[in-house]
């Protein structure tokens, strides 16, 4: 194991962090204030990254692509919010679960029709590409680093809204609360939109970015979304700070697990049993920790309103 490898595995660990936090923030706050279960949140991710595609083709710029893109995720977020998902703010989580499994089914028959089947990718733009020397011997991509970059950017204007505002103020109280909250006259439904079109936005972001260096194509959000539930749960549902904090947790386990549980298992066992049973190891390793955190935590680490 060398510490060249050890350090890109971190930044690695780090950059599929922020992607998950980005995914994972808008997914909490949902999950939080409205009680509601939205198993089609991956699916934004998804459409940020064809929207990164579309945009990108028709200005050849990928800048104007962004800029583009997130208001055109934010109101397709808006348009099912009004569409679909109001509809069910009401019911059980059987039926809210049901229902946006189906919007999955949906939305990614109607990328396929759109855009075909084929994995589409975007290019990373010139002022990006090529690699940074961090150390000796160390080189890492200037466009990865830029995601880590722009997702902190993200996470510290979001802290910002969500601590230092009136709307995040009431966020806030939704996610500890909400039929007190709407008790006391605010218009909750109000809130419950804009808090799923803006966490809507933050997914597709997320696709976004994320469309340079990874096939572009139907159904890429399903994994991804797996791995926001198991941040929200971990950090605690409703808790911004937690989803931070959680999803940095959970891409370096994941990441440096996949790397090195092989090695680590050649410690413990012969080589030829750890090469089985590492791989399936560190698949594991991130529902291990939380269900290690649910065994001491079960409210999460960081819960919203401070529940423990």
């Amino acid at each position: 194991m060398s510490t060249t490898l050890f350090i890109v595995q971190i930044l690695n660990g780090l950059q599929l962090g922020i992607l998950l936090f980005l995914v994972a923030a808008g997914l909490t706050l949902v999950f939080g204030v409205m009680d509601f279960i939205n198993l089609a949140h991956g699916v934004q991710y998804m459409l940020g990254a064809y929207l990164a595609v579309a945009f990108f083709g028709l200005t050849g710029s990928f800048a104007a692509a962004v800029l583009l893109a997130l208001p055109t995720a934010l109101l397709l977020g808006l348009l099912l919010e009004v569409l679909v998902f109001r509809h069910l703010y009401d019911r059980d989580h059987l039926d809210q679960v049901l229902a946006t499994f189906g919007v999955i089914l949906f939305i990614n028959e109607a990328v396929k029709i759109i855009w075909g089947a084929a994995p589409l990718n975007v290019p990373i733009p010139d002022v990006l590409s090529g690699s940074l020397r961090l150390m000796d011997g160390l080189f890492y991509p200037v466009y990865r680093l830029a995601i880590i970059a722009a997702g902190l950017g993200v996470a510290g204007l979001l802290a910002w809204l969500v601590n230092g505002t009136r709307v995040g103020m009431l966020v806030r109280a939704g996610a500890t609360n909400a039929p007190m909250v709407s008790a006391l006259g605010v218009d909750i439904r109000r809130l419950f939109m804009v808090v799923f079109g803006f966490g809507a936005m933050l997914a597709g972001f997320a696709g976004v970015m994320a469309a340079p260096i990874l096939s572009v194509e139907p159904g890429m959000g399903d994994t991804l979304l797996i791995l926001a539930f198991v941040v929200i749960v971990i950090g605690g549902i409703g808790s911004i700070r937690g989803a931070f904090l959680a999803a940095l947790l959970v891409g370096l386990v994941d990441t440096l697990g996949r790397s090195f549980a092989t090695d680590v298992m050649k410690l413990l066992v012969s080589p030829s049993a750890a090469t089985n049973v590492g791989p399936a190891l560190a698949s594991m390793l991130i529902y291990i920790l939380m269900a290690g955190v649910l065994f001491f935590r079960p409210a999460g680490l960081f819960p919203a309103g401070g529940k423990a």
